[in-house]
């Protein structure tokens, strides 16, 4: 007697899955049904959009590269989102007498419902309807659909089963908070991107596609091209190249089904060595001075290092400092005052010390009685800051000065963002004692609800503060950029707004201190409100 199929049942599971995870809240409801539109409303647009392309010149170049992220963004996807689809985690079938071929079989029918492969139909038939021409195009343009279709939903579920025991830990589900410096970062290569393309035409985008047409899944979307252009042999080894990759992706699945199935989990447990080698490593402790100052130097460098949330905020601004500036000078639109974006980006990091320890800030406040023992805290974070972003701004500085080869202004431009770094110094540590808010170890939000508000003053009131605190130096650099004999002084800007930004982080520590002294109980409660 043959075993019953379990295809239906996995289908019928999914559904059932969507439906009682929208049973769990209004609010949850809301959103789904709000994210649905906007995808499907997005999707629509899109499609009319790809369409509108035909007959474009560029139209292959286009699609081939959409597919092509489509397909990057499904293989991301479970790093970063591992919590968004229960069905992600095969782990939870190992007590069933499943074989893994059908379970691969379920698996990915069950994969096709949802709202993420609808817009990725959507795009692909948009894509094969802006290049195809001809009845033998069309007919190729459905096969190659649903193969795009296909190697897009197996690489997701390969990539997710090859990470699971990752993902399903909680160090694992930590490493989405890195999913804002994705984002982040894509946001600024789309823009760059959008301008470039905006001036030299979609011309640009070829070179790429050409490339990229023999990468699956993009190369079925180039077969069907290579129809409408007569190309049949080439059409045949972009098929099957996409073919081959949906083999070998739902083998690579397979396999690591069949381990999951039968191995146990020894992911979450480190070894020995591993462990002797932590307790052992003091590494930059050395280097640090001795006394409460290098331990709360120590302290926040491992933080930086180890706590997701916070590598993840040092990590995006460590990008965006050099993304923004660089970028700006290789397109020939940018300035050497760019460069202060990096200071800026990483003064930041001042703000809301005491949230970024979290319930843990209490083991803080014990040994802080008086306003000394608050001074010295406070200039030891400062000084683990100034470790990481005095070189950084000084490199990303220099760096965009070559690229604009504009040597003269190096020293007004170093002078104006150590003079920034000391300002956001000063007003970091202010607002940190004076707003505090809680920072939410689970989950994707930085704040905790219903402080908000104070995240908004602490930060972009401090920022404001910051950039008044720098009027004096950046008037300064005006008038000697303006006046007849002022480019012979202007070297003159590195010492002084190195010295004024100095002085301004020494006085918003002083004057941090007593607050913080002071309202020790009111930031306890506010940084263990998450």
């Amino acid at each position: 007697m043959s075993a019953p199929a379990i295809t239906p049942v996995f289908v019928r599971l999914k559904l059932s899955l969507l439906r009682n995870g929208l049973r769990q809240s209004g609010g949850r409801k809301a959103a789904y049904i709000t994210s649905a539109v906007f995808a499907l409303l997005f999707a629509a647009l899109q499609l009319i959009g790809l369409i509108a392309l035909r007959g474009h010149a560029h139209a292959e170049s286009v699609v081939v590269l959409a597919v092509a992220v489509l397909g990057l963004g499904w293989a991301v996807m479970p790093l970063f989102f591992p919590s968004g689809d229960e069905t992600l985690d095969p782990t939870r079938l190992v007590m069933l007498p499943l074989r893994p071929r059908p379970l691969v079989r379920a698996l990915l029918t069950a994969s096709l419902v949802g709202i993420g492969p609808l817009f990725t139909l959507c795009l692909l038939v948009g894509s094969v309807v802006a290049v195809a021409r001809g009845g033998a195009a069309f007919a190729v343009a459905v096969v190659a659909v649903v193969l795009a279709l296909l190697v897009c939903v197996a690489l997701a579920r390969a990539v997710a089963a090859a990470n699971v025991r990752l993902l399903t830990s909680r160090k694992g589900r930590d490493l989405a908070v890195l999913s804002g410096l994705v984002i982040a970062i894509g946001a600024q290569i789309v823009n760059f991107g959008a301008q470039r393309l905006g001036a030299s035409g979609l011309g640009e985008l070829d070179p790429a596609a050409e490339v990229l047409q023999w990468v699956p899944p993009a190369s079925a979307i180039g077969a069907v091209h290579a129809v409408s252009e007569g190309s049949y042999g080439l059409a045949v080894a972009q098929l099957a190249l996409s073919a081959g990759a949906l083999v070998a992706l739902l083998a690579l699945w397979s396999r690591h089904l069949t381990r999951l199935m039968t191995s146990p989990d020894g992911s979450t447990l480190p070894s020995a060595e591993s462990a002797a080698k932590e307790r052992s490593s003091t590494g930059l402790a050395r280097l640090l001075p001795s006394g409460r100052t290098g331990t709360v130097m120590d302290r926040s460098l491992r933080y930086i290092w180890r706590d997701p949330k916070t590598k993840a905020a040092w990590v995006t601004s460590l990008a965006i400092g050099l993304i923004v500036p660089v970028f700006n000078a290789w397109q020939g639109t940018g300035s050497v005052y760019f460069a202060c974006f990096a200071a800026g980006m990483l003064g930041i990091q001042m703000y809301n010390q005491f949230g970024q320890d979290t319930s843990a800030f209490w083991m803080v406040a014990m040994t802080i009685s008086s306003a000394r023992d608050a001074y010295v805290e406070l200039r030891a974070r400062a000084y683990a800051l100034l470790l990481i972003t005095l070189p950084y701004a000084t490199l990303v500085t220099v760096l965009t000065t070559a690229m604009l080869g504009d040597w003269q202004r190096l020293p007004e431009a170093l002078g104006l963002s150590f003079a920034l770094l000391g300002a956001m110094l000063a007003t970091g540590a202010w607002t940190s004692a004076r707003f505090p808010y809680s920072i939410p170890q689970e989950g994707y939000k930085n704040v905790a609800p219903g402080q908000t508000g104070l995240a908004w003053i602490s930060i972009f009131g401090g920022m404001m503060a910051a950039a008044l605190l720098c009027a004096p130096v950046i008037a300064l650099t005006i008038w000697l950029n303006v006046s007849a004999d002022g480019d012979d002084w202007t070297w003159l800007l590195l010492p002084a707004g190195t010295a004024y930004g100095a002085l301004l982080a020494a006085a918003g520590l002083k004057l941090a201190a007593p607050r913080t002294a002071r309202r020790l109980p009111e930031i306890l409660a506010a940084v263990s409100k998450g």
